[in-house]
């Protein structure tokens, strides 16, 4: 199984937010979104092998996770606001500390980036690390922020992690994800 996390600094924790405008008042969960489709969409299929995490620091109640599982997931159309409207069904949803289901593959939970670097290892996709194509065997578990850099406290909890750059670019989080699993494919 490969796993993405990706935080988003200022996606909404509450389903309060206007799928017309996912760049603006849902605090660009438009990057999430097209996180999401990164993750799962092939053409005329979908990756049954990949978990995505959404971490969600915003208003009214951070942090929350997202989980959607490539194995379970139904209902995703390769689309912003699909993705959008899955995210926001699951947090309307009442959830605790363990993942509760909102549509088939959608999973949302309270907590955050600590609770899931004690459950999984994952490598920081940075710009700075160790090109993707000299390391082997590549790691399953990766580790992106949304459009903005990791925060000083979450520095400190990844500071210890091995960095990896997915190439010589600075790439969006969404095409960071398919560079990488383009990777994957190539070596398996």
């Amino acid at each position: 199984m490969k796993r993405f996390l990706v935080i988003g600094h200022k996606a909404p924790t509450a389903g309060e937010f206007a799928l017309n405008d996912l760049p603006g008042g849902a605090g660009r969960l438009d990057v999430l979104c097209r996180s999401v489709n990164s993750c799962f969409f092939l053409s005329h299929d979908l990756r049954r092998d990949v978990e995505c995490f959404l971490v969600l620091l915003g208003e009214p109640n951070p942090p929350k996770t997202i989980m959607i599982s490539g194995e379970d997931v139904r209902h995703l159309n390769p689309d912003e606001r699909s993705a959008g409207s899955l995210i926001k069904k699951a947090l309307n949803i009442p959830c605790g500390n363990k993942f509760t289901e909102s549509t088939k593959g959608f999973y949302v939970r309270n907590g955050g980036l600590k609770e899931l670097l004690e459950e999984y290892e994952f490598a920081v996709l940075d710009e700075n690390g160790t090109d993707i194509r000299d390391i082997s065997p590549m790691p399953d578990n990766y580790i992106l922020s949304d459009h903005m850099n990791f925060t000083e406290e979450e520095e400190l909890l990844i500071k210890d992690l091995p960095k990896i750059s997915a190439g010589p670019k600075v790439l969006h989080a969404d095409h960071t994800i398919i560079t990488i699993l383009n990777e994957s494919d190539r070596r398996e």
